[in-house]
């Protein structure tokens, strides 16, 4: 795994900062801060893989890795969160000299973990991002040049019902786990993305759960393997068959194999 740089006396003084009663900043193995959800009980990212590390593998590189050469890419990021999926996003396109335009949509339901971003110890690698989130952290809207970032504050299922058909490019679905927060997971939640997604867009998601592709199938998606040394393995999934990615998951033998397994459902 690719260790990126810590600022211990900067992160401890922001933790002070940053903490409250319902999150918690967390160190995780990659060097950068995650944090720890009082009320889901879960960490925002794996501590494990690492918050950047995981936001750049099992959702930026391997879906750029489809759509980078286009001239624009809808981005849709559930859940905002800590926004590291939004800025890994930036960050990646800048590092490698993507000229696409890029916008990113960002439902968040918790306007107070928002608002309290400006207080939160980034990776360095996010240092030339610091105006923007404190602009996001501020006025939830970042538009200049080729980036345009916006984080609606609210519900993600309704906010998904506002955009047209086939607009999505990538959708980066990184909300809590299914255990706890099963409304961002079923089986009608992925009908609302698939209705939004064009028919070469690319789905991420850390989870491997049953449930989860199932959902997925059961809109029309192809299920693939996103595996690496130095990751545990996540979800790509999409409307059309991706090469990149290798032979896709048997859905059909998954399903004989487990009979009573089931989507979730609203």
């Amino acid at each position: 795994m690719i260790k990126y740089p810590k600022k211990p006396e900067y992160g401890e003084k922001l933790n002070l900062m940053f903490d409250d009663e319902l999150h918690t900043m967390t160190l995780s193995e990659d060097g950068s801060y995650t944090a720890y959800s009082k009320e889901y009980n879960e960490h925002y990212h794996s501590t494990k893989d690492g918050a950047l590390h995981e936001s750049l593998v099992k959702h930026v590189i391997p879906a750029f890795k489809i759509m980078q050469k286009k001239d624009e890419i809808n981005i849709l990021d559930i859940c905002y969160g800590l926004g590291f999926n939004t800025l890994a996003t930036l960050y990646y396109a800048k590092k490698n000299n993507i000229t696409s335009k890029i916008n990113i949509y960002s439902p968040e339901l918790d306007s107070t973990l928002v608002k309290s971003l400006k207080n939160f110890t980034y990776p360095n690698e996010f240092e030339e991002f610091r105006e923007i989130i404190l602009g996001l952290s501020e006025n939830g809207i970042y538009n200049e040049n080729s980036w345009h970032v916006e984080i609606f504050l609210g519900d993600a299922r309704e906010y998904i019902k506002r955009f047209p058909d086939g607009m999505f490019d990538i959708v980066y679905q990184d909300a809590f786990s299914p255990s706890t927060n099963p409304i961002l997971w079923t089986q009608e939640y992925f009908s609302d993305i698939q209705k939004r997604m064009k028919r070469d867009g690319v789905v991420t998601t850390y989870s491997t759960a049953l449930a989860t592709r199932l959902a997925l199938h059961e809109n029309g998606f192809n299920i693939y393997i996103n595996s690496g040394k130095d990751f545990r393995d996540a979800t790509i999934a999409s409307l059309s068959e991706l090469d990149a990615f290798g032979r896709g998951v048997d859905m059909k033998h998954k399903i004989a194999c487990n009979p009573d397994a089931k989507p979730l459902r609203d």
